[in-house]
């Protein structure tokens, strides 16, 4: 694990989520994944997140999903996100569902993600940029 997001991201477990079977349908698993992202870098940018995707922002280049238990309406879950790799132009992010059972964390997911860095303005992609690789790598020696 290269840099962890030590808070636990809560995951809304909505009625909307469940397939025939009434488990949670694992194409959602890849929207808690989006969230999670998106909290990470709200609390990586301090609120600020916004500000940045002015001359840098991301696009999904790359997702995987691994299942390991279902989830149900009534779970109790949360999720863990952090940067695994980074590289020149894109970085990847590592992802872990959890649910709550009897005061224990069970895993019920895992995944990764690699993201491109992009300038929106010009459609080409971009080097990410030394403050975020900066803050991740901040991120590991806190972990």
């Amino acid at each position: 694990m290269m840099s962890a997001f030590k808070n636990k991201i809560p995951v809304q477990i909505r009625y909307r989520d469940l397939d025939a079977q009434n488990h949670v349908n694992s194409a959602v698993y890849f929207s808690y994944f989006e969230l999670s992202r998106v909290h990470f870098f709200d609390a990586l940018f301090a609120g600020k997140r916004n500000d940045y995707w002015e001359d840098v922002n991301i696009v999904v280049a790359k997702q995987e999903m691994n299942y390991k238990q279902q989830l149900r309406l009534n779970d109790k879950a949360h999720s863990y996100v952090w940067v695994s790799r980074i590289g020149n132009k894109s970085f990847e992010m590592s992802f872990l569902l959890v649910k709550e059972e009897n005061g224990k964390e069970i895993e019920v997911a895992s995944g990764m993600g690699i993201l491109v860095c992009i300038n929106l303005k010009t459609d080409q992609t971009v080097l990410v940029p030394e403050e975020w690789k900066e803050k991740f790598l901040s991120l590991s020696q806190q972990a």
